[in-house]
């Protein structure tokens, strides 16, 4: 377990003792053996006892599974310092040339909200979507549940070619930690939103800011924010040109998550959920 945490720790670029990982492991089963030994002292019932100490044996072998999944992860994906180039080129190809423009707060707020609620605290991945995740995929169902954060579909857009596999998947997770830690937060709102696919041929926030409304994207107004963040999920499912009533039932449901974490107050999302879509006809 100490030689798998020191290799974790080593993909990630930090250094830790033996010394510091051996006291860490050894306080972790010092305090399951003590927590078992208090129980003995206090006359707790032999099948409650057996309970309590299959639940700490079961914490810790999830912990070096979760340990050696983590590290085989690190090892095989490869590295992302070449993530700003790869969304510099998918621009260029796409004849996106803003592509250093900051991240409009409101897109930002809007994006966030629906996409990964725990963004700017997550170091990558989120373990509650991967929870999800694995129960999908233990029902055979596709996608990931809505589980994957926005460094892992970054990722699916800059190395594994917006496929969804399991295997690309997985790969997504490790990716999803290495971008997290080599490239600060607004850096990968910004990569993010330079390579997502809006609908209607328009690639990154610039272009659907302009095909959709005209303007650019540091003047889009919270219903306009709220549609497009909304778009990067289904860009055709929620095409506001070919089916504006769900693409206005989209657009509720983000201002609605914005409401919920506290960036609009629940009457300004009732109030902006009814305005007109605002696009061309």
């Amino acid at each position: 377990m100490a030689t798998l945490l020191i290799l974790v720790a080593h993909s990630f670029g930090y250094t830790l003792g033996w010394t510091v990982v051996c006291g860490l492991y050894a306080g972790l089963t010092g305090a399951a053996a003590a927590v078992t030994e208090a129980t003995r002292r206090r006359g707790m019932p032999d099948r409650l006892r057996r309970c309590v100490r299959g639940a700490l044996v079961l914490t810790l072998s999830a912990a070096v599974l979760c340990a050696l999944c983590g590290g085989v992860l690190l090892a095989v994906t490869p590295g992302v310092g070449d993530a700003e180039q790869r969304a510099h080129a998918l621009d260029a190809e796409r004849g996106i040339t803003d592509v250093t423009a900051p991240t409009p707060p409101k897109v930002a707020a809007a994006l966030v909200a629906t996409e990964d609620s725990r963004f700017w605290r997550n170091p990558g991945i989120d373990p509650a979507g991967i929870a999800r995740a694995v129960v999908v995929w233990l029902e055979g169902r596709g996608g990931d549940g809505g589980g994957a954060t926005l460094e892992q579909q970054l990722a699916k857009m800059l190395y594994t070619d917006g496929r969804r596999t399991r295997a690309d998947q997985a790969e997504q997770v490790g990716l999803g930690l290495k971008l997290a830690h080599d490239y600060p937060k607004p850096a990968i709102l910004q990569m993010y939103l330079a390579a997502a696919y809006f609908g209607h041929g328009y690639y990154g926030l610039q272009s659907a800011a302009h095909g959709y409304f005209g303007t650019t994207p540091d003047r889009l107004t919270w219903p306009q924010a709220a549609l497009l963040a909304g778009l990067v999920q289904a860009p055709s499912l929620y095409d506001p040109l070919r089916d504006p009533g769900l693409a206005r039932e989209r657009r509720a449901e983000v201002l609605g998550r914005l409401a919920a974490v506290g960036d609009l107050t629940p009457a300004r999302a009732r109030s902006f959920a009814a305005r007109p879509l605002g696009v061309p006809s």
